[in-house]
C-alpha cells in the first residue's frame, strides 16, 4: 500500500538519535540493534507515550556506507549520552506518502512523483553519495513483534527552499 504523495508543511521536531555509518547491504540488521539500543533508554526515560522512531538518511550510497540515524521524536531535548545525541527535524515544506510494505517501493514512488511534478528537494551530490538535508522513516507503529513490512511508514524528504 502506497498513499498519493503530496507537500506538506511540517514543523521542527525535536529527537534524541544514534548515528553511523552502515553498508547498504545488511543497513537493517544494524538498524535493528540500534531500535533495541533506543527503545531501551526510551524506557529507562519514561517516553513510551512519545515518538515516533525513525531512520534519518544523511547521505545514501546504494553500493557503499550509509550515513544514518535511528531517532526517536522528543517534546523536549534531553541530556545527551556518549551515544544519544539531541537533532532537529527542520522545519519546511516536506514531499511525503505512507507505505506499508517494500521500502524501496516507497521511496521508488515518492522519487518518481517528484521528479515528475518538477520539485526540487534539498540534496545535494556528497563525495561519500547523495546527500540530504533531511530525509526520514518515521515508523508509525512502534510493536517490537511486528514485522518491519507490516509497519505503517511516513516518509518524508525536505523541499528546498525559494
Amino acid at each position: 500500500m502506497i498513499t498519493e504523495p503530496k507537500i506538506e508543511y511540517r514543523d521542527e521536531k525535536r529527537y534524541m538519535g544514534i548515528r553511523t555509518i552502515a553498508p547498504f547491504k545488511g543497513m537493517f540488521a544494524d538498524v535493528d540493534k540500534l531500535i533495541k539500543e533506543l527503545r531501551v533508554w526510551v524506557k529507562q526515560q519514561g517516553l513510551a507515550h512519545e515518538g515516533p522512531f525513525f531512520l534519518r538518511y544523511y547521505v545514501i550510497d546504494m553500493d557503499g556506507p550509509m550515513d544514518i540515524e535511528l531517532g526517536f521524536m522528543v517534546s523536549q531535548h534531553l541530556p545527551e549520552t556518549e551515544r544519544i545525541k539531541a537533532g532537529v527535524l527542520p522545519a519546511g515544506n516536506y514531499a511525503h506518502l505512507f507505505y506499508k510494505g517494500s521500502g524501496l517501493a516507497g521511496n521508488k514512488a515518492l522519487l518518481e512523483w517528484v521528479k515528475r511534478e518538477g520539485i526540487s528537494l534539498d540534496r545535494w551530490q556528497d563525495a561519500a553519495g547523495d546527500a540530504f538535508r533531511c530525509r526520514y522513516e518515521a515508523y508509525l507503529t512502534a510493536d517490537k513483534l511486528q514485522p518491519r513490512k507490516s509497519k505503517g511508514v511516513d516518509l518524508a524528504m525536505k523541499v528546498a527552499e525559494g
